[in-house]
């Protein structure tokens, strides 16, 4: 059997978790990218919710965040046998989701499925975030993600990867965080 060249394209892929431990997954995922040097390879990780508001009995409004696919998580990846390794050894993920087992691959999300699925959470499939113009030096609001509605000075910024690196003041120490553009907004 020959073997195929892997294409060193970004593809959406799904993961399978326990259920209950996707942000968990998510997090650990996160993590092993950037501590086993996989940031070329592991980009973002989502785990599509939705925000459900009910009225209860009392006239109040509740909000509740519900997983959108309970059990599952999305990964933008470049697929190679480490990204694959990595990825799959990471605790809590059971599997990806069109994998045949025994080490295959599996087959990555049709460009309009996941483009439907971000675009029903809110997000970008392709990542571009028009309204990011920062420079070094200049301060920025995270509006996504663990420092969602902190305010970061930008200390580098990775075109390329579409990263922007910040300082963030947190109980009186600088704290540094590389987050993706969609994730900041400028000061106006």
């Amino acid at each position: 059997m020959a073997h195929t060249v892997e294409s060193a394209e970004k593809k959406w892929f799904v993961l399978h978790t326990y259920a209950g431990y996707e942000n968990k997954v998510k997090e650990n995922l996160e993590s092993r990218a950037t501590s086993m040097g996989m940031e070329d390879f592991i980009f973002r990780v989502v785990v599509p919710e939705e925000e459900k508001v009910e009225t209860t009995k009392t006239g109040k409004e509740k909000k509740e965040t519900l997983k959108t696919f309970p059990g599952y998580v999305l990964v933008e990846m470049v697929m190679t046998d480490q990204s694959w390794y990595v990825v799959r050894n990471t605790p809590g993920v059971t599997g990806f989701v069109g994998s045949h087992g025994s080490g295959s691959k599996p087959a990555p999300l049709l460009d309009e499925e996941i483009e439907h699925i971000l675009n029903q959470i809110g997000m970008d499939a392709t990542r571009k975030n028009s309204n990011f113009k920062a420079e070094v030096g200049e301060s920025v609001t995270i509006i996504d993600g663990a420092f969602a509605g902190l305010v970061g000075k930008v200390t580098a910024i990775d075109d390329e990867k579409m990263k922007v690196h910040v300082n963030i003041d947190m109980f009186g120490r600088e704290t540094a965080a590389e987050l993706d553009f969609n994730q900041v907004e400028n000061l106006i």
